[in-house]
């Protein structure tokens, strides 16, 4: 009775003051100011550095990653641009190709930079996106239907 007692009041308190907090929530979690204006994306973590990585270890990584992504659209790309691609780049577009993959946290947004529905960034911009971008038209006409084996 007690718990159940416990649990309603709770229940209650949340409700009441959900509407109470509702702009301190929004303004403290997602970044916005109370009105709305002033939109800002909540902080994001650094980017991991990962020291002492051989370029051979960086490139193994950089595979995997490009293999796990948070959707099947850009895991199909990335992995085989990585297949293809990966063992000939150089440490500055292993470093670029590095930041592309896991500086942005939204996948959407690396989705659209490199299929051209969207002007990436000018910090994305450079040689590895353009590589990437030729890499999408796809003037071959290479079958992409599944990520490459490891």
């Amino acid at each position: 009775m007690a718990a159940m007692l416990s649990s309603s009041l709770f229940r209650n308190t949340i409700s009441r003051r959900c509407s109470q907090c509702q702009a301190y929530v929004v303004s403290k979690c997602l970044g916005t100011s109370t009105d709305g204006s002033d939109f800002m994306s909540p902080p994001l973590p650094p980017m991991k550095e990962y020291k002492n990585e051989t370029p051979d270890l960086r490139r193994a990584r950089l595979l995997y990653q490009s293999r796990k992504r948070g959707m099947l659209e850009n895991g199909l790309i990335l992995s085989t641009f990585a297949s293809k691609y990966l063992n000939d780049l150089n440490e500055q577009q292993l470093m670029q190709y590095d930041t592309l993959i896991n500086e942005p946290t939204n996948d959407w947004d690396i989705y659209y930079w490199i299929t051209g529905a969207k002007s990436p960034p000018d910090e994305f911009n450079n040689e590895i996106m353009q590589l990437l971008k030729d890499f999408v038209k796809n003037d071959e006409r290479a079958s992409r239907l599944k990520q490459p084996d490891l």
